[in-house]
């Protein structure tokens, strides 16, 4: 399958396209999955911490960007490709993720701000 014509030297070893790799051309190359097609892995340059990826193409991301090739922010993270920490305030938020886009942490009543950290016109006593 990913041999190149010319095949196989005296040893066994068959001469192997780029993405194929193994003695006899029997497995993807680094930087390829899916065999035995082997694919590009494609990984994004700033959300992976390489090129590789796992036999099903999923690449390795850093820790605040997920997604197949790494690119989108991970829970917790918003704007991607800069994948910012959302830092929502634990009094004033429901939970600590926030929209992956606007970095918006969504508020307890009569809580407001980006991060759910003050008080909504017209109501005090917040943080306790």
């Amino acid at each position: 399958v990913g041999t190149l014509p010319g095949g196989c030297d005296s040893l066994g070893r068959c001469f192997c396209r780029a993405e194929f790799a193994g003695p006899r051309c029997e497995q993807c190359s680094p930087g390829h999955h899916s065999y035995p097609h082997c694919y590009a892995c494609s990984c994004d340059s700033r959300g992976a911490v390489d090129n590789d990826c796992s036999p099903a193409g999923q690449c390795r991301c850093h820790a605040n960007f997920a997604g197949h090739t790494c690119t989108q922010c991970a829970l917790g993270f918003y704007g991607y490709p800069s994948c910012t920490p959302c830092q929502c305030s634990r009094e004033g938020s429901l939970h600590s993720t926030c929209d992956q886009d606007t970095g918006q942490c969504s508020c307890r009543p009569k809580v407001t701000g980006l991060r759910c950290d003050s008080c909504v016109p017209g109501a005090y006593g917040f943080p306790h």
